[in-house]
């Protein structure tokens, strides 16, 4: 699919139907903020998936999940990437905000964009930004190529400079680490 001259999807094919979906950027950063919180079950997070992408609900929800995760990116396979983490639409929302404001004239607030749109642009926000200038810290110090002062920097902006680590275990795992601990307290006790 290319963005530039082709008409951007609208729904989802799957099981050789046809589902409507809503593809405002909204939605997907809904989505993305939920697989952020770490307080959902994946299951949790694959529901918020087809409950907030699809208008109708997808009779085979393991594929529904799959082809919407393909959706969000921007129709490519999923791929394990092992690149660090350096922002979070949830904890960086008022900088990316501001910053499609500075590099597009962009008012988030009050545009209808499609996901794939504002993916587009997001990518191409300007290096003079604050949300651009704390990405490539944060990618510095993750990678070990940031100066002494840069290290010292993100120190300092201590809290806005850290991002939470996404809990990826099953909720199986997560519940035999909870009763893992448990047991433990009662053992010391």
């Amino acid at each position: 699919m290319n963005i530039l001259i082709d008409e951007l999807p609208e729904a989802i094919e799957i099981g050789g139907q046809a589902y409507a979906i809503h593809s405002d950027f909204r939605t997907a950063l809904r989505i993305l903020m939920a697989f952020e919180d770490n307080d959902l079950a994946n299951l949790e997070k694959h529901l918020v998936l087809i409950q907030n992408l699809y208008q109708e609900r997808p009779a085979e929800s393991n594929q529904a999940f799959e082809a919407g995760i393909k959706f969000l990116n921007l129709g490519e396979e999923s791929e394990d990437d092992d690149s660090p983490r350096v922002y979070s639409f949830s904890k960086d929302a008022n900088l990316i905000f501001a910053a499609f404001r500075q590099t597009h004239g962009i008012d988030l607030a009050t545009t209808e964009l499609h996901w794939w749109m504002f993916l587009a642009l997001f990518m191409d926000l300007g290096a003079d930004t604050a949300f651009c200038n704390l990405v490539s810290l944060r990618k510095r110090v993750k990678t070990g190529k940031a100066t002494k002062e840069e290290r010292q920097a993100a120190r300092e902006m201590g809290e806005a400079f850290q991002l939470p680590e996404v809990d990826t275990r099953s909720l199986a795992e997560r519940e035999a680490e909870a009763e893992f601990m448990r047991l433990l307290g009662s053992a010391k006790g």
